[in-house]
């Protein structure tokens, strides 16, 4: 069974044909909300090569309620035959969200979790470098039990070029020295490695409340963004790219 997996972010929709769990393709496009019901169906014809009968299923996920309307009128009108779920309130995850609101936990976090304790044994920590970069914690039972949402990195570059009167956008590489000499790789140095220690010292805390040891800890880097800094975090124990689009996937068994 081939499955079309749907991650709409804020700023990136993630796209993957899926079989038995595996990505066979994968693509990212930007997220519009002018984007209509049409629109979206011709970009996904146009991804799938106009085979639109390879898929067999569709799971879509979203934090972008007007996209998710657009999406939800895109399979009724252009895939009325194909099985689709829609992760939101409701959907059998097989995740306990031990939160004070369940129902305002994103989808995608909660996908996240599912993913990585179908992955992974003893409790694990997944950051997802996107929009924003949020940190979601997973019991070794597979319990959702909260996490953290911090700016993401492209948007903390954007707000330095918009409000620094000196400053301006740079493209994201490694500098030469955490101690930079020019102003380009000062905010280099300050994007780079400034999210990277972010990254340990919240992990670092996270493990002193879980009272778990660092060797016991499975931490996870997920989304776009992570290649930017994922080498230079000591802390990672693992890459899974298409996280949130296995959990996808592990949903869509489960409802379909």
């Amino acid at each position: 069974m081939s499955l079309l997996a749907a991650d709409i972010g804020n700023s990136t929709t993630d796209l993957a044909l899926m079989r038995e769990g595996e990505v066979l393709a994968h693509w990212r496009v930007s997220t519009d909300e002018r984007r209509t019901a049409d629109e979206w169906a011709v970009l996904v014809r146009g991804l799938l090569g106009g085979d639109v009968e390879a898929v067999d299923g569709i799971a879509v996920c979203s934090t972008v309620p007007a996209v998710l309307h657009e999406w939800r009128d895109m399979l009724a009108a252009h895939f009325p035959g194909v099985k689709s779920v829609v992760v939101e309130p409701g959907v059998r995850t097989g995740v306990p969200v031990m939160m004070d609101n369940p129902r305002e936990v994103g989808a995608d976090r909660i996908l996240n979790a599912l993913a990585a304790a179908h992955h992974y044994d003893g409790p694990t920590i997944v950051v997802d470098f996107g929009t924003a970069t949020t940190y979601d914690v997973v019991t070794a039972a597979g319990q959702y039990v909260g996490g953290a949402i911090a700016p993401g990195i492209e948007i903390s570059l954007e707000a330095l070029g918009r409000r620094g009167a000196q400053l301006r956008k740079v493209e994201l590489l490694r500098p030469r020295s955490v101690i930079a000499k020019n102003t380009v790789e000062a905010l280099q140095s300050g994007m780079l490695f400034g999210f990277a220690a972010q990254v340990e010292g919240m992990v670092a805390r996270m493990a002193r409340e879980l009272a778990v040891a660092a060797a016991e800890l499975n931490v996870v880097a997920t989304g776009h963004l992570a290649p930017l800094v994922q080498d230079e975090v000591a802390c990672f124990t693992d890459r899974r790219p298409f996280l949130t689009l296995e959990g996808l996937a592990l949903v869509y068994a489960r409802n379909a």
